[in-house]
């Protein structure tokens, strides 16, 4: 007699990924080798979309929700600090930007912005690791931002997200 094979229904799916997620890494998850601490003033080219690390502004992004996108350099900053950014395509339909909006909800060490020029349509970045996915419900951004927001992975870790800037670019 064959095994019995149980239904996964979306959320235990769900589930089964963000515990997989937990003790191995993330699925797709593409991690970078930067040190951090490396200051450096005006535009900074990055060998990401966006950016998972490298030099950046002595100033940082407040950690908060942006309705145009971010300077690289003081989001970078951001990171170093432990923050994790999700971007998103700025034609991303409005019920993929509010379940975006839902992600980081209640987590102060996050910063949300449209992104133009994403390579798929949400990318999520903490320092030295990033994820690119298509779905902006995709159980993986969830066990991101838990395992990653303030990680001991983020050279800054102990600084806050607040208290820098807040300015977006124009284009």
């Amino acid at each position: 007699m064959p095994p019995a094979r149980l239904p996964l229904s979306p959320p235990l799916l769900a589930l089964l990924l963000a515990l997989a997620s937990c003790s191995r890494g993330i699925q797709g998850a593409v991690t970078y080798s930067y040190r951090g601490g490396e200051r450096q003033e005006g535009r900074i080219q990055y060998g990401q979309t966006p950016p998972a690390g490298g030099a950046d502004s002595p100033l940082w992004q407040n950690c908060g929700v942006y309705t145009a996108p971010l300077y690289d350099e003081y989001a970078v900053h951001s990171l170093e600090r432990g923050a994790v950014w999700v971007t998103y395509r700025p034609d991303l339909p409005a019920a993929g930007v509010a379940e975006l909006r839902r992600l980081v909800a209640g987590q102060p060490l996050t910063l949300l912005s449209p992104y133009p020029g994403l390579p798929s349509r949400v990318v999520i970045t903490a320092w030295n690791v990033q994820l690119a996915v298509d779905d902006p419900a995709d159980p993986r951004l969830a066990a991101f931002v838990k395992r990653y927001a303030g990680a001991e992975s983020a050279p800054e870790r102990v600084a806050p997200c607040t208290g820098g800037v807040s300015e977006t670019r124009v284009n």
